[in-house]
């Protein structure tokens, strides 16, 4: 008997020494098709989520607005787009988190292959005016729905930074994938876009140019960030620390050796549709500047905030206390 519980105890010992296995919780991740998710994909990927025990179930969305709907309503747990939609939900009563940052600096302006000539040797909002001049009709721009990054970045573009008269320039709204096809086919004269949608269609058509870059736009602009409600960030805190802890080192493994995450990254655009060599491409883009740290875009986003309300995009700007939920990000970056 003395035997039998000497290895009964014996055992005891040796399975609390055992390290206890992460409960498992699936993510239901809400996403665009564009390069600041490539995180998610990353950390997926290469086995990270699924060892933090938050394996994730992700769900593609033609812009951040549409995804608003489906977070808070509880179809969705996790957020990963444009910031600027955030604002507009903060606005309505809705607590949205940011837990981590993406990309900065993503949005450029591309010109069709027939507009891009305009630029050549004349200031932007001078191409414009010569564009109306010569066709009768202000150029249309393809650009996202108001209230999201896209929208806005080119707004402020043309407005702020190069002064355009707004009689040279029609917006036109409409999904990501269906601004990609206009731009490409020239059923616009130009509009907002993002890797990987940049490099493929300068690809299909060298005439395309890029006329600004994200840092010319709006500098150090929010670009996608990963959200959550705030409700579900406090009963699930393990899962939401373990998102941005891979997060983080998705990061780092996009910035230090980007051959090796390509393969995963294809995974957010169709397996097999978009060859690694243009994602690669796309990767080393300087339209792509990976970061995770929230802190870098906390001074954009008031000046972003302060320029949708002079869109009308939203009512007056609110606080932004809250918004950023830092003390998540620096326990990951403490862990990792």
């Amino acid at each position: 008997m003395r035997i039998l519980t000497s290895v009964l105890v014996a055992a005891s010992v040796a399975l609390t020494a055992l390290p206890a296995r992460a409960q498992e919780q699936t993510l239901r991740v809400g996403y665009i098709p564009v390069m600041g998710v490539a995180q998610l994909f990353v950390a997926q990927g290469e086995g990270w989520t699924k060892q933090a025990g938050i394996p994730l179930k992700p769900a593609a969305f033609e812009s951040g607005p549409n995804m608003i709907q489906a977070l808070s309503s509880g179809t969705l747990d996790v957020y990963a787009a444009g910031l600027a939609p955030l604002l507009v939900a903060r606005s309505k009563g809705i607590d949205v988190r940011v837990i981590a940052a993406t990309v900065v600096e993503e949005m450029g302006f591309a010109a069709s292959a027939n507009f891009a000539p305009y630029f050549e040797g004349h200031p932007p909002a001078e191409a414009f005016k010569a564009f109306r001049a010569k066709t009768g009709r202000p150029a249309k721009l393809a650009t996202q729905p108001i209230g999201s990054g896209p929208h806005t970045t080119l707004n402020y573009w043309l407005y702020e930074i190069i002064k355009a008269d707004k009689a040279d320039v029609q917006i036109v709204e409409m999904g990501i994938d269906a601004t990609q096809g206009a731009i490409a086919t020239g059923a616009v004269e130009g509009g907002s876009i993002r890797e990987p949608a940049l490099t493929i269609v300068r690809k299909q058509n060298p005439k395309i140019k890029l006329i600004a870059t994200g840092a010319e736009m709006f500098p150090n602009f929010p670009g996608v960030v990963i959200a959550v409600l705030g409700s579900f960030a406090d009963k699930n805190p393990k899962a939401v620390d373990n998102l941005v802890r891979v997060t983080v080192r998705a990061t780092s493994l996009l910035r230090e050796h980007p051959e090796q995450a390509v393969r995963h990254v294809g995974a957010a655009f169709g397996k097999g549709l978009v060859p690694d060599d243009i994602l690669l491409q796309a990767l080393k883009s300087p339209q792509t500047q990976f970061t995770s740290d929230p802190r870098r875009i906390i001074e954009s986003t008031a000046k972003l905030q302060a320029y949708q309300v002079k869109l009308g995009a939203l009512a007056k700007a609110e606080p932004l206390d809250g918004l950023f939920a830092l003390p998540v990000y620096d326990r990951a970056v403490a862990s990792n």
